[in-house]
């Protein structure tokens, strides 16, 4: 009666957790900071164009990072090879600079909501290029950078 019970326990928490993740990557920004010459990409395959994605980028970030906000410059290159260029504000800390998003000790995770609900029309490798914007030349205080696609289930 007990392992049954325990089963049925573990079931649950498994049917909880199911992930919608269809693609989930980071990369290391050098130590030594990141240089405004310095891209990060990101190939996502993609085979289903009938379902809706929400598109996150995500920002790992320690807390010698010096500002509220940090201004990354996306290109998207197409299955068919057009191309799309956008910039996104991402907000690390509230205006007291208290780091948002969730971490343990001096590492910040920050994921943030680039596109909602967004269809790609066709199958195959949509290459994304990431780029900071901010005024340095070297920005200090960047761990990681990364993007997250996640479908959406109804």
């Amino acid at each position: 009666m007990k392992n049954s019970f325990l089963v049925g326990i573990v079931l649950l928490i498994l049917v909880g957790c199911t992930n919608n993740d269809v693609f989930f990557q980071y990369r290391a920004v050098n130590p030594k900071g990141w240089s405004k010459d310095s891209l990060y990409a990101f190939d996502i395959p993609i085979t289903d164009t009938i379902s809706s994605y929400n598109l996150y980028v995500n920002i790992r970030n320690r807390g010698e990072y010096p500002y509220q906000n940090l201004w990354l410059f996306l290109n998207k290159i197409n299955p068919d090879k057009t191309q799309k260029s956008d910039s996104i504000e991402c907000y690390l800390a509230d205006q007291r600079g208290k780091w948002l998003g969730s971490g343990i000790g001096s590492v910040m995770e920050m994921p943030v909501l680039y596109q909602q609900n967004v269809r790609f029309k066709k199958a195959g490798t949509y290459h994304y290029k990431i780029v900071h914007g901010m005024r340095d030349t070297i920005l200090m205080g960047i761990n990681d950078i990364g993007m997250r696609v996640e479908k959406i289930v109804k």
